[in-house]
């Protein structure tokens, strides 16, 4: 059995959701792996031992990294170490990432009143692409996904597409996921912390946001720890010409 954790990142022009898919093995080993992370800033920085990994968190000294937000004291750079640490932790680990998007500009030209939301959109793509590398691996997977609004809902598309479908040119009733989504607290989960820490990085190298040359050698660095596990990365930029899709979304920094 794999386990798969999900969560999203967005902001004015993309969408994107990460899977982290973890064989049942190496869970333990890597939710310890990151425990140490944070157990190591306790031991030296002004952080509960428990604190949640949080990419936006980490990297604005927002949340439980709040007391690490004295620039004097040099604590910008001990914010990206703790990233680090966590982004090699899941790196040195037998996992896949599997990473899906939505260019909102280009879905946006062809929104309508009745179309589905970017995460609705983006959730379904990114569903049949981990049931397509659990297939490779002739395993069953649990998907476990960061809580959102409107849990119910997708609870219940993922039942429709195992019955109907997803609605795609060829039929996916997602044969290889076994349950439903189940929806949990990212502050309980290290694993879907993980997924956040992932997500998050990868939207900021993507959307380019980082202007300073320093910033962006220092994303790609910490990327660079998780990059030989990613297994699979694609945008989806819609055709004006095939009909209507998701309409964008507010800007959002997680």
């Amino acid at each position: 059995m794999l386990l798969t954790y999900v969560d999203e990142s967005y902001d004015r022009d993309h969408y994107w959701m990460v899977a982290l898919v973890v064989a049942e093995k190496h869970l333990r080993p890597l939710h310890k792996a990151l425990d140490s992370v944070v157990a190591k800033a306790a031991d030296h920085y002004p952080v509960d031992r428990h604190a949640e990994l949080h990419g936006h968190a980490l990297v604005q000294a927002r949340d439980d990294w709040t007391r690490m937000g004295n620039k004097g004291h040099n604590m910008v750079r001990a914010r990206i170490g703790v990233y680090a640490d966590a982004m090699k932790a899941i790196g040195a680990h037998d996992v896949q990432v599997i990473i899906r998007g939505l260019d909102l500009k280009a879905a946006g030209a062809r929104r309508t009143d009745d179309c589905p939301p970017p995460h609705e959109t983006v959730l379904r793509h990114l569903l049949e692409q981990i049931c397509a590398h659990v297939q490779v691996r002739d395993e069953l997977a649990l998907v476990i996904a960061d809580e959102i609004d409107g849990a119910n809902d997708h609870r219940r598309h993922f039942r429709d597409y195992q019955q109907a479908g997803t609605g795609e040119s060829v039929s996916n009733t997602l044969p290889c996921l076994v349950d439903t989504i189940h929806f949990a607290p990212s502050e309980a989960s290290r694993l879907l912390q993980a997924a956040d820490l992932i997500a998050y990085l990868h939207r900021r190298l993507a959307s380019g946001q980082d202007r300073d040359p320093r910033a962006r050698r220092t994303n790609e660095k910490l990327w660079s720890y998780v990059a030989p596990r990613v297994a699979h990365q694609h945008c989806w930029i819609p055709e004006q010409s095939a009909g209507p899709l998701a309409s964008p979304v507010p800007t959002h920094q997680g």
